[in-house]
């Protein structure tokens, strides 16, 4: 059986980027296609170092880094790509990759990390965030958008199952395409991460900082806890605005490596996380150190945590993104800090290994193939 692996595209590896690593690992000898690959050398390693086949915007100006300005052509650039020798179509998509073209004889499984964000649930805020919502500019993006629904929609139907990559994104498909979706969570590597029993009096946020992940009301709230500390890792657009505010009992650390990250994670009395995530990986990395999280209760953090009604609770949430809404959880985390054991939020975190993906994912693929 010949297989060919789909997705947006390839410039960095992050969580799209892992999920695509593990289903290489499945159909090792796949092709791949995509719209842009700018991976560099040193980082070709998780898709196996292969070539792969692009689409015309790989030739584009300026497409290296501005490759997301050409959204409105990225409907006709995947469907130009050639994938009618293949018996089975695996897409990983969270942009356009699911709207490659099949025929009646080939199997299309998608696997979605949400349909097309900012164009359907998400525009306005989407549109308010690039500064789009008034003017030309602006009015060209809300038509471009438009056109993007119909195209997703119309596109949605060349899908034979499709896979979500938590219940939140799959009422999401069902919402957005009017169809059901199987889920399977997206591999965590949990072993990377060791389980830490001692725990030290500060608390911890780990993130990109850009307006959604919410790291600057995570500081306010903090600023007004003055007894507690709190430590912040990550840079981006934010950041200079983050330190203006942030008092002393905040300390904010930039980037840092891998092995700081961690060590962080595992000493860290909770793990504080504001955003609303269709899964969210860093909440699972913390508890798979043993580390208890405090989160904004929607999206994928309700799937992936362990709230007040476990009995093996492995966190807190609360449910405004207010300030006000982050103090108060800490005060009740820290009035039952004693039922947040270690050993819970690693079994709870196990649920997302590697291991656990790549059997999930065999199994309903080739459940699909064999009624095919």
């Amino acid at each position: 059986m010949r297989v060919a692996i789909v997705c947006d595209w390839l410039v960095v590896y992050a969580g799209a980027e892992r999920v695509l690593e593990q289903i290489l690992k499945i159909y090792p000898d796949a092709d791949l296609f995509c719209l842009v690959d700018f991976l560099p050398e040193e980082q070709r390693a998780f898709i196996m170092n292969k070539s792969t086949q692009t689409s015309f915007i790989q030739h584009l100006p300026c497409a290296k880094k501005k490759y997301r300005s050409y959204l409105p052509l990225m409907p006709l650039a995947i469907e130009q790509l050639d994938v009618s020798p293949y018996d089975l179509v695996i897409s990983s998509s969270h942009a356009v990759a699911k709207g490659v073209l099949t025929g009646p004889d080939q199997l299309h499984i998608s696997y979605v990390h949400s349909p097309i964000r900012y164009a359907w649930d998400l525009q306005h805020q989407y549109l308010q965030e690039a500064n789009l919502t008034r003017g030309i500019k602006g009015w060209m993006a809300k038509v471009i958008l438009h056109y993007m629904r119909l195209w997703d929609y119309r596109t949605a139907n060349g899908v034979d199952h499709f896979i979500a990559n938590s219940k939140f994104i799959a009422r999401r498909i069902k919402k957005v395409y009017g169809r059901d979706a199987a889920v399977v969570y997206p591999p965590v590597d949990i072993e990377a991460y060791e389980l830490c029993e001692k725990k030290e009096d500060f608390y911890l946020t780990a993130s990109r900082m850009v307006p959604y992940k919410k790291v600057k009301l995570i500081v306010e709230a903090f600023n007004g806890m003055p007894d507690k500390k709190l430590l912040v890792i990550g840079d981006g657009p934010e950041y200079g605005k983050i330190k203006e505010i942030a008092k002393g009992n905040i300390t904010l650390m930039g980037y840092q490596p891998f092995a700081v990250l961690k060590e962080k994670m595992q000493k860290a009395k909770a793990f504080v996380f504001a955003a609303e995530e269709d899964f969210g990986i860093t909440p699972v990395e913390a508890q798979a150190c043993g580390t208890p999280v405090i989160a904004y209760g929607k999206g994928g953090a309700l799937e992936t945590i362990c709230g007040q009604e476990c009995e093996e609770q492995t966190g807190i949430f609360f449910y405004t993104q207010e300030k006000d809404a982050i103090v108060d959880a800490v005060s009740c985390f820290e009035n039952s800090v004693a039922k947040f054991l270690p050993r819970f939020c690693r079994k709870n975190a196990e649920r997302f290994s590697i291991e656990v993906f790549i059997e999930n994912m065999k199994t309903y693929i080739n459940g699909k193939i064999s009624r095919s």
